[in-house]
């Protein structure tokens, strides 16, 4: 975030306040990655205790949120910023929005492993060790690229997440025919899919964060655009 080149106020405090807001985000973002992160090591090493902790932990997420939002409302109430200050802070709204939800689908994830422990269920949930990494990925190159408003590479974890889609695919058509061959594994098999859902979701989030990256650098609202297009868009 140091590298962000902002525009200074006379008010320092008005600078002070800015900063803050920005190592919080980067704060609440540290904390869903790790979330992430464990979560995937829960499932891996069968580990209900880390599971257990990443479900309880998402209650800090939920606080970040709360407080971000309040800074940031305050601060429009008090400062009333125009131009790249509200876009910032606007960035900033949604991202924590999304944010809060990745940390939603971290603990859903958590919990589905913590309830498949001790049954052939977990087997079947190590099929998502490759997708849960590259959605791990994503989330960790959006917070770096938040840090540093950095546009190029938000465009690359945009890029990403048509490739996640298709791991995606690839995995619930898997899943499918083992139900079709084994229909007593339908219950089982149902909270893997979610978890992968789960995961697909955590892609969409981190494309979102990109977007709002571009809004706050470029002044541009690319929301539904296409990955080409958005690149036309954001080079012209």
């Amino acid at each position: 975030m140091d590298k962000l080149n902002l525009s200074k106020h006379i008010s320092s405090q008005f600078n002070e306040e800015l900063e803050q807001i920005r190592n919080h985000v980067m704060s609440m973002g540290g904390l869903i990655e790790r979330q992430l992160y464990d979560a995937l090591a829960a499932i891996a090493n069968s580990d209900s205790e880390l599971a257990q902790r990443v479900i309880e932990n998402d209650l800090k997420v939920n606080d970040w949120e709360l407080q971000i939002d309040k800074e940031c409302t305050r601060m429009i109430a008090k400062r009333q910023p125009a131009a790249s200050d509200l876009r910032l802070i606007m960035a900033i709204l949604k991202s924590i929005a999304d944010l809060e939800r990745i940390g939603d689908e971290t603990r859903r994830i958590a919990k589905v492993a913590l309830e498949s422990f001790n049954s052939d269920q977990q087997d079947l949930l190590v099929n998502l060790d490759n997708l849960g990494r590259h959605v791990a990925q994503m989330l960790h190159d959006v917070l770096d690229a938040f840090a540093r408003m950095d546009v190029e590479a938000a465009l690359t974890v945009h890029k990403e997440d048509k490739k996640v889609d298709r791991e995606y695919e690839a995995i619930t058509r898997q899943l499918m025919t083992y139900m079709i061959e084994d229909p007593r594994s339908i219950p089982k098999i149902m909270n893997v899919l979610w978890s992968a859902r789960s995961l697909e979701r955590i892609g969409d989030r981190c494309k979102n964060l990109s977007e709002y990256i571009i809004f706050f650098v470029k002044g541009k609202v690319v929301r539904h655009s296409t990955h080409e297009k958005l690149e036309q868009e954001v080079r012209s």
